[in-house]
């Protein structure tokens, strides 16, 4: 379970296929935190810590999550959203996350807005989720509060914080994203399809 709140950026030091099976080495400030079996969120996907080596550790992306997700795009070098697995007793800063991806999406435009940008996204309808103006979205692991909710598509504004602590500084138009609906929204919406 996850909070949204983006701790820091890691770096992609080594990616290695395994037949099926995607083992990704990072370098994080965060790695003399973690342990071997504990849960962190990289751009939003929950994986598990495997090996962990002076400030790099690794975790394993299977071809499930590969399927579902953007891991299977990453490269060396390139940075990704981190977060630790939240603490009970702690402030929920963000919204509910489960670190469980329901799709990927794509940035259709980016606005400036003089202090702050607007970024849109596109995703496929076909698997039926949806968001609504001032509900919660997960955006790269990234918590965020819905400004403009269409049937495919959805805004979000983002602060120079944001801008400056999370990947949102590095997309453009037509990069690809991790998206995580909100999961009270889900069980809502599949509790009235249902009835």
């Amino acid at each position: 379970m996850f909070t949204g709140i983006v701790e820091e950026l890691g770096v992609i030091k080594n990616l290695h296929q395994e037949n099926d099976n995607l083992h990704i080495t990072v370098k994080s400030n965060l790695t003399p935190e973690l342990k071997i079996d504990q849960s962190i969120s990289h751009n939003g996907v929950c994986l598990t810590v495997v090996h962990i080596n002076n400030n790099e550790y690794t975790v394993t992306a299977i071809k499930e999550t590969l399927d579902k997700t953007t891991l299977g795009s990453l490269t060396t070098g390139q940075s990704v959203n981190l977060e630790r697995a939240m603490k009970l007793g702690d402030r929920l800063d963000g919204h509910i996350v489960q670190g469980h991806v329901d799709q990927t999406g794509t940035c259709i435009a980016i606005e400036n807005e003089n202090g702050s940008w607007r970024f849109t996204f596109e995703y496929d309808p076909k698997l039926n989720n949806i968001t609504i103006e001032k509900g919660s979205i997960t955006v790269d692991g990234t918590s965020l509060t819905v400004v403009d909710s269409g049937k495919n598509n959805f805004s979000v504004a983002i602060i120079p914080y944001t801008y400056e602590h999370t990947n949102f500084r590095n997309y453009k138009t037509g990069t690809q994203v991790n998206l995580e609906f909100d999961v009270i929204g889900k069980y809502v919406k599949r509790l009235h399809e249902l009835s």
